[in-house]
């Protein structure tokens, strides 16, 4: 079973799995931009942003998860989102075995343990610097299918420094954002019912065959595969 709603944190959302019996095929999570705090049966982890999907562990039983806004984890975490490109890594790399494993016993030790991640996110975020205006405008007019070039002339950055700057905050370049949080709106407007060449098109793809094709770059899986039997993956 999963769940999720808005966060205290600005822009994140707080997400639980459960598997109420043995667990089942766990469904591929999807390049999204985001970056998540995890708690999976007893251990804090980091999920770095994805440029390809991820098949969780099909042993864990017990999920929660905070996924921060595209760019806004970085600050919180307290390293550079190119560094975990595609990988989950223990918390206590980042922070200390120690404390991450204070906080680990915590959280299993709470009736919700899904709130208790989401007061430890919320506390570090009191005390991280907020939420970069200028990157939230950059992801705005991605997903908003502006053009990069566009994009950077609009927030006054050279395409070097946003390069640069996005590697830091997202993990990768510009333009790999821009096709992600694409995809991710296509998918939305499939699974909302519209025909695949309309949602193509309203995505900001140039048809049907693009939109098939950045599928199977991002995903390693195609439409009709994704859409089938379309549960919301988690990190």
């Amino acid at each position: 079973m999963y769940e999720e709603r808005p966060a205290r944190v600005d822009g994140a959302v707080v997400w639980t799995r459960v598997f109420t019996d043995a667990p089942g095929t766990p469904y591929p999570v999807l390049p999204d931009g985001c970056m998540d705090l995890l708690w999976c049966d007893g251990r804090l982890l980091v999920a770095g942003p994805d440029t390809r999907a991820y098949v969780p562990e099909a042993t864990v039983a017990h999920c929660a998860g905070i996924r921060f806004a595209p760019g806004d984890a970085p600050a919180l975490l307290g390293v550079p989102a190119r560094e975990l490109r595609d990988r989950r890594i223990e918390l206590g790399a980042l922070w200390g075995a120690a404390r991450a494993r204070r906080l680990g016993e915590r959280i299993a030790a709470a009736p919700d343990p899904a709130a208790a991640l989401e007061t430890l996110a919320a506390c570090r975020a009191a005390d991280a610097p907020g939420p970069d205006p200028l990157l939230r405008e950059v992801v705005r007019r991605l997903n908003a299918g502006r053009p990069v070039a566009e994009t950077s002339e609009a927030v006054g950055l050279g395409a070097r420094q946003l390069h640069r700057r996005s590697l830091d905050a997202f993990g990768y370049g510009p333009k790999t954002l821009a096709r992600i949080l694409r995809l991710q709106r296509a998918l939305a407007l499939v699974r909302a019912g519209l025909p695949y060449a309309e949602a193509a098109l309203r995505a900001g793809c140039a048809d049907q065959a693009h939109l098939a094709r950045e599928t199977r770059a991002l995903t390693g899986t195609t439409l009709s595969a994704l859409t089938a039997g379309a549960d919301t993956g988690t990190a």
